[in-house]
Formats: C-alpha cells, structure tokens, sequence
C-alpha cells in the first residue's frame, strides 16, 4: 500500500470515527429508540397521586407498556424525597444548587405478592443556577430542574424495568 492510500484512508476513518463521537455527544437519538421492547408489556402502576407517577406512567405508556389494572405485575412507587443542597456559600451573585430525587420501587405478581424485583431506591440529581436578587426566575429554574428530574428518573427506572424477566 502506498503512502497516498494509506493517508486516504486514515483520514477517511479518522473523520467517521470524529463524526460518531460527535454525535453521540450531543444528544442525537435514533428515531424509535424509545420504543423499546419490554419484556413485561402491562403493569399495574401503584403510586401516590403525584407528578412523578404521571411521568412514569407516561413513560411507560410511550414505550409500549399498558398500565392497567388488571395486569400480572405491579410496580409500586413510593413518595419521591426531593433535598437541596447549595454548593456556593456566597450571599450575592450566582449560587449553585444541586437538587436530588429518590424513589423508593419495587415489582411484584399481583397473584401471590411475590417480589420480582425488591424495594430499591432510585435516585436522579441536578444542578442549577439561581441568582440571589431574581427570586422569580430563580422559582421557575427550581421547577424546571424538577420536571427534568421527574423525567430522567422515570427514563430510568424504564432501564432498569427491561431487564427483568417475568418468566422466571
């Protein structure tokens, strides 16, 4: 192989390999990647009335899993635990505040009360800015960060819900 093919063809998979990175960096997502298939395709979801529910509920909906109340298995939500934590200790300026979810789950027959999957906790966190002196803009940041975590929790625990196998 002489040197020009071999610099063509170093750089022609140089840049695939950039262009792969590149776009798995940034966001993009294949189209129908989240309709997964789901090895347990009705459940019954067992939650308190609360947004976290209705986004998981959507979730699953959006992934092929009927949310019935007649079906084999049960997932049960608990109550979600929100906790702030500053991470900047200034008065004036920005100031940097993680936010953190948990959920307590769990998956069971609804036949027998058989656990399929154990209680777990499932926790999301996040961090967002606020300014001191804007207390509006700072309200609407703290529930935007919450809706964001709702929905990764609920992307989540569909994650972990795939790999369970009901057969067994």
């Amino acid at each position: 192989m002489n040197r020009r093919t071999f610099l063509t063809r170093s750089l022609g998979g140089s840049l695939a390999l950039l262009a792969a990175g590149s776009l798995a960096g940034c966001g993009f997502h294949l189209r129908g990647r989240d309709q997964v298939a789901m090895r347990l395709d009705r459940l019954t979801l067992a939650g308190p009335a609360a947004p976290l529910t209705d986004a998981v509920r959507q979730t699953l909906r959006r992934s092929g899993v009927d949310t019935v109340d007649d079906a084999p298995w049960r997932l049960n939500l608990g109550t979600e635990r929100l906790v702030e934590t500053p991470l900047t200790t200034n008065d004036a300026g920005s100031r940097d505040i993680e936010l953190r979810l948990s959920v307590p789950f769990s998956v069971q027959r609804v036949q027998d009360d058989a656990y399929l999957l154990e209680r777990q906790d499932l926790e999301v966190s996040s961090i967002y800015q606020t300014n001191a002196s804007d207390l509006l803009v700072r309200g609407d940041r703290r529930e935007a960060a919450i809706k964001d975590l709702r929905r990764e929790a609920a992307s989540r625990l569909l994650d972990r819900l795939q790999s369970l196998d009901p057969s067994s």
